[in-house]
């Protein structure tokens, strides 16, 4: 599906139905607000899904992999085929998110959108754009063309999901270097020092992390991506990894449907689909805070609070299904609480 045609068809929240849903908290046998934010959870659910009783039920992860061209420079511990042995695994099983993700139900979709390599897998979704980026270093890591096809594959696999009935998604990634790219968007789109942004994620060392520091300043300095521009940044200093999610979110806010932030890489995506798209923010919930150096500064910058802090940093989608855990209390309470009337001890009145 095309992006432009997409992003005009986005519908804002139904205010009446958040309204209603509201109005029935209050009627419940508990405290008024007292459950906080899964309340908030709710409400802004019934708005998405455009009904006052909306329970979605059906949790689907979507993992986007790809490699990233910049492993080549040296800032990895571990080299690419790793990320198409962990994209293979995901279909036994027998990854980290698909351990977690049994705890919520939530089935795992791993998609081949740039493994550097072919996936000779049927379980593994191909939407690949290209095999890996192009080094960020030497020049921009793709072009503003695969760019936009890799988003458009995000919003894809959204509606081929939708289609065989999941209502409920997570973001989750898998790509080795995938913390320098991110790293890379994260300071130019918040216009912050490469050093502020920049973590060892899976095990640098010290003398590592300030090599990967230097190799992302230095692309940026050589691309010059535009932050006012979030495809135009994605083409040069991100990953076709990053770009699929961008699609997978804004996907979530054409189909109707809520997507959970997994981490720091995760929550790059949403802030590039929230700036392409700033409707695409009322759709996306954040899950946990991850404990990369920028975790707290990308939600912050999306004016998001995470409902788990954990730290973790494990990547994945493995925050992300927290979320959906979070989301099965809140919508527990809301059907399953007895009014008032029920109860027979009484109600509370709101306060102006």
């Amino acid at each position: 599906m095309k992006l432009e045609d997409v992003i005009k068809n986005i519908k804002p929240l139904d205010q009446e139905a958040m309204e209603i849903c509201k109005k029935r908290w209050n009627t419940l046998g508990k405290p008024l607000y007292s459950l906080g934010r899964l309340e908030e959870m709710v409400t802004q659910m019934a708005g998405i899904y455009r009904h006052p009783m909306a329970r979605p039920k059906k949790k689907a992860v979507i993992v986007m992999a790809g490699d990233n061209g910049v492993v080549s420079e040296g800032v990895t511990q571990t080299g690419q085929e790793v990320t198409k042995i962990v994209t293979e695994n995901m279909t036994k099983k027998n990854a980290s998110i698909c351990i977690l993700s049994s705890v919520s139900g939530a089935d795992v979709y791993p998609v081949d959108v740039g493994i550097v390599t072919d996936v000779e897998n049927p379980k593994v979704i191909n939407k690949k754009v290209r095999y890996g980026t192009a080094n960020m270093a030497k020049g921009p890591a793709m072009t503003r063309e695969e760019a936009i096809k890799a988003i458009e594959a995000g919003i894809d696999v959204v509606g081929e999901l939708v289609e065989k009935g999941y209502d409920l998604f997570a973001t989750g990634e898998m790509g080795i270097g995938n913390t320098t790219t991110s790293s890379a968007v994260c300071a130019v789109m918040l216009e912050e020092s490469v050093e502020k942004v920049t973590g060892k994620g899976a095990g640098l060392s010290s003398e590592g992390l300030l090599h990967k520091i230097q190799v992302i300043k230095d692309s940026i300095v050589l691309n010059q991506p535009d932050k006012n521009d979030p495809i135009d940044v994605l083409a040069k200093v991100g990953g076709l990894d990053i770009a699929g999610l961008v699609g997978v979110y804004i996907g979530g806010a054409y189909y109707g449907k809520a997507v959970f932030i997994d981490g720091f890489i995760s929550s790059v995506a949403a802030l590039l689909a929230t700036k392409l798209v700033p409707v695409s923010k009322d759709y996306i919930f954040p899950s946990h805070c991850s404990n990369e150096p920028a975790g707290k500064m990308v939600l912050d910058a999306l004016d998001m609070e995470p409902y788990i802090l954990a730290n973790m940093c494990l990547g994945e989608g493995t925050g992300a299904v927290m979320g959906f855990t979070v989301c099965d209390y809140a919508m527990t309470a809301y059907h399953e609480i007895p009014s008032f009337e029920e109860t027979k001890f009484g109600t509370y009145e709101p306060l102006n």
